[in-house]
């Protein structure tokens, strides 16, 4: 609903474009060397609850589906087919949207969930061999398979925003970053599938970036001196307005 962006302390000039995967990107340029690089960002988003399957415009399209890019090969095909075999993927009746629903599934089940501060992204065939990985790992992982399947599929990167486990604390939410796959299925367009909950994406996870290869989904990327650095992230999240609990 509203997205404003900050880059300090000295305020240097932003210069908007777009990349060749229609994402918005900011170029801040600097007059002088700095010793301290915050970015701030600020948004109100819409968590009101809908379908992800329903078409609509700006979110189900399918538009980019035919750059080549989204369908290039990742990993070896042995590997992959592999994997697909010790799961029993394909079932008899099985319609496109609930078998790759079920291969988000199965990843999130057989991978163990992990943080990763280190910059990078696993090779799948990494992935698995560890059966575990960051949520930016699994996410690559089921891209390499959709698109060994024949599928054009994409890296995005965002936030996730959940309401809190906690009982005592049912007001509050819960903000991190996050990465998922989204998948072009006919009929229904693009399809973010969450491959650390096995769930289809939907209100709660907050795109910002889709590419063919994560690192052109990064959130900042650049270039420094030779220096020691050190890097922090702070995220919070509160409702402006809730429903009442009926």
């Amino acid at each position: 609903m509203s997205y404003a962006l900050t880059i300090g302390p000295s305020q240097p000039s932003l210069r908007w474009g777009m990349d060749d995967h229609a994402n918005l990107v900011s170029t801040a340029i600097f007059t002088e060397r700095m010793a301290q690089f915050i970015v701030d960002v600020s948004m109100i988003v819409d968590l009101s609850p809908y379908d992800p399957l329903q078409m609509q415009t700006g979110k189900r399209s399918a538009m980019g589906q035919d750059n080549p890019a989204y369908r290039r090969p990742i990993a070896d095909q042995s590997v992959l087919e592999c994997f697909l075999s010790t799961i029993g993927f394909f079932s008899g009746g099985d319609t496109e949207l609930s078998s790759l629903t079920r291969l988000a599934q199965a990843i999130a089940t057989r991978l163990h969930y992990m943080r990763r501060m280190e910059p990078g992204v696993w090779p799948p065939a990494e992935t698995l061999a560890r059966e575990a990985g960051s949520c930016r790992d699994s996410a690559w992982l089921l891209i390499a398979l959709a698109r060994n399947m024949g599928y054009a599929a994409r890296f995005v990167s965002g936030y996730l925003v959940e309401p809190s486990a906690l009982q005592a604390d049912p007001d509050r939410l819960v903000c991190d970053l996050h990465a998922w796959a989204e998948i072009c299925i006919p009929g229904s367009g693009w399809v973010g599938f969450d491959t650390t909950s096995g769930r289809i994406a939907a209100q709660n996870h907050i795109p910002l970036a889709a590419s063919d290869a994560p690192e052109t989904a990064a959130p900042v990327s650049g270039l420094l001196d030779l220096c020691v650095a050190e890097f922090d992230v702070m995220m919070q999240a509160h409702y402006l307005h809730r429903e009442p609990m009926r």
